[in-house]
């Protein structure tokens, strides 16, 4: 398939392809994106996507030094794991570009997982725990909130996991069998930008990828997050300078018209000097040291997130500030939103949306993304196009309710 010069093909291996040229580069970017993340592990064995993440860079079969064998092409790696998916992407000069479809297939095929990657891998992952989570502000508070927004869905645990306990009880079993069952080339797509044409980019994935074998991929059989019945309050401390504060609410997954109205509604909220917040709180008031609001972007039912940090300590300046937001939320909801709001916030996502792309490699995340989606590109800004006030209202209706409001109260530890 052809749609703008962006083409598509699958290899018999399930495994599919994504490709747009770009001759304005010397360049090439590869971004191989895995349907699994943190959604896909045993609640007993958190971390065990990202920990994996690492334990990819530590050689495979053919390839002892994967990062070495980029650098010498003149090229870099890296790699993120949230979630929903994996992604692994590859930056190296056109000329070298079939070392960045060997070495990956290498790794899809035979990655060298041992007892001593493993034993290397596992401490550096439990310090970057420790550095993120336990000796940062603020680092914990995903935590929190992921504690008390989900009861049963895999969504309760962030990417790097509960706690570094259960990396400690990870074995060299239980990596070779979330590999086996996740990592196959049915459960990616590859998404290949920059100076290299359709023909070269077929022909390399053929050779490198459509001999590798596919595997049967572990279904998801976890339950559905049920709406809370009630509000929910939870009060931690930590070594941090102010009171923060996060409000949450459940909202839908990605493929929905609710997610992109929830996204346009924290863009009418907080997105720019115009925005509700900033005029009316952050300016208006002397309340707030930062007020944001955002969504997670999941896969599956999210949250809807306002966070705040505080200029005042104390019980009254932790309920005004509640006050104020709840009091802007309740208006959002009563008059509903503008259409010159919502014209701004689309003039914004869009203009993003092409400002990000413009770069061969940001187009080989998102055309990766368009790819796992089933999407075509652009569809995502028509979609955000296509909305309407209606939609907004509705949508705001629908997430604001009184019951479904979670409440995260982070306070400085006086005793620390």
């Amino acid at each position: 398939m052809t749609h703008k010069s962006v083409n598509t093909f699958t290899l018999l291996n399930g495994l599919r392809v994504i490709h747009q040229q770009d001759s304005a580069t010397a360049m090439v970017a590869l971004n191989l994106l895995y349907n699994t993340g943190a959604r896909d592990e045993n609640p007993e064995l958190t971390g065990m996507a990202h920990l994996i993440e690492h334990l990819m860079f530590s050689g495979s079969a053919n390839v002892a030094d994967f990062d070495g064998e980029l650098q010498r092409a003149g090229g870099m790696s890296n790699a993120w794991t949230g979630n929903d998916f994996t992604c692994f992407y590859d930056i190296l000069p056109a000329v070298n570009v079939e070392t960045a479809f060997r070495v990956e297939s290498d790794r899809m095929l035979s990655p060298a997982f041992s007892q001593h990657n493993l034993d290397v891998q596992r401490s550096v992952v439990i310090e970057e725990f420790k550095q993120q989570c336990l000796n940062r502000p603020y680092g914990d508070m995903s935590h929190y909130l992921r504690r008390m927004a989900y009861k049963v869905h895999p969504y309760r645990w962030p990417v790097i996991g509960l706690t570094p306990e259960h990396l400690e009880r990870v074995r060299l079993d239980d990596v070779l069998e979330f590999f086996d069952r996740h990592y196959s080339p049915s459960n990616a797509v590859l998404a290949v930008t920059g100076n290299i044409s359709f023909d070269q980019c077929k022909e390399l994935c053929e050779r490198w990828m459509g001999d590798i074998p596919a595997r049967d991929v572990a279904p998801r059989l976890y339950p559905e997050e049920p709406l809370p019945d009630a509000p929910r309050v939870l009060e931690a401390s930590g070594r941090v300078p102010y009171t923060a504060i996060t409000i949450a609410y459940p909202m839908d997954g990605y493929r929905s018209v609710g997610y992109r109205a929830a996204d346009a509604i924290t863009d009418v909220l907080s997105n720019g000097k115009s925005s509700r917040f900033e005029r009316r709180l952050l300016a208006g008031t002397d309340m707030f040291n930062e007020l944001d609001a955002s969504i997670i972007g999941s896969e599956e039912p999210g949250l809807l997130m306002i966070n705040a940090r505080l200029r005042d300590a104390g019980p009254e300046a932790e309920a005004r500030a509640i006050e104020a937001i709840d009091g802007e939320l309740k208006l959002l909801v009563a008059e509903g939103v503008t259409e010159h709001e919502l014209e701004r916030a689309k003039n914004k996502f869009e203009s993003q949306q092409t400002f990000n792309n413009l770069h061969y490699a940001n187009r080989a995340n998102t055309l990766a993304m368009v790819m796992m989606h089933s999407e075509h590109p652009g569809d995502n800004v028509a979609a955000y196009r296509a909305l309407t006030v209606d939609d907004l209202n509705v949508t705001a209706s629908g997430i604001f309710l009184p019951d479904h409001r979670m409440t995260l109260i982070y306070r400085p530890d006086k005793s620390l």
